[in-house]
């Protein structure tokens, strides 16, 4: 038996019935996302996780500021594919046991874009101290996939669109 060869291809392919409990949960962990974790690939291909901030932009997708110093930064702007892991603040003592999304698709740097600035540093007015420093820049998140872990026994893929997470 073969490895998964990754999310679909297109947004919505691929997804069977979402239970709706599961989706519930992680548009809530969604909106209320402060870090993630975020792996990138190394130009030798192997993964790298770093810590990030993260906003929701007002169309639903993960906004970051990433400086142009960081590793992550450099493999994005060389291979644009990543996953963020967004877990919820720690409810049982068993991280294993808290509700946890993994998003797969792309991220990439959104120029001067005043709604992708006012998002973020909506969400992290302490950013206002950097964000206009000259190797700092935003990034959108394209999602293509979407895992949710809700707890034990609680676990599914869920259409980005259901999400709300745009398809551009």
């Amino acid at each position: 038996m073969g490895m998964p060869e990754g999310p679909p291809a297109r947004q919505d392919e691929g997804y069977g019935p979402t239970d709706r409990a599961l989706v519930e949960v992680a548009c809530t962990l969604l909106k209320e996302a402060r870090s993630a974790a975020l792996a990138t690939l190394m130009p030798d291909g192997m993964p790298f996780g770093s810590l990030v901030s993260v906003a929701m932009g007002a169309d639903g997708a993960p906004l970051m500021l990433l400086s142009r110093l960081a590793v992550h930064t450099a493999n994005l702007e060389r291979d644009a594919r990543a996953s963020l892991l967004i877990a919820a603040a720690a409810a049982t003592g068993n991280p294993l046991a808290d509700a946890r999304i993994t998003l797969t698709g792309t991220a990439f740097p959104v120029g001067n874009d005043a709604a992708a600035r006012e998002a973020f540093l909506a969400r992290h007015p302490e950013a206002a101290a950097y964000a206009d420093f000259a190797d700092f820049a935003f990034f959108r998140f394209r999602t293509l996939g979407a895992h949710m872990v809700a707890g034990f026994g609680r676990i599914g893929d869920i259409p980005p669109s259901e999400l709300g997470l745009p398809s551009h």
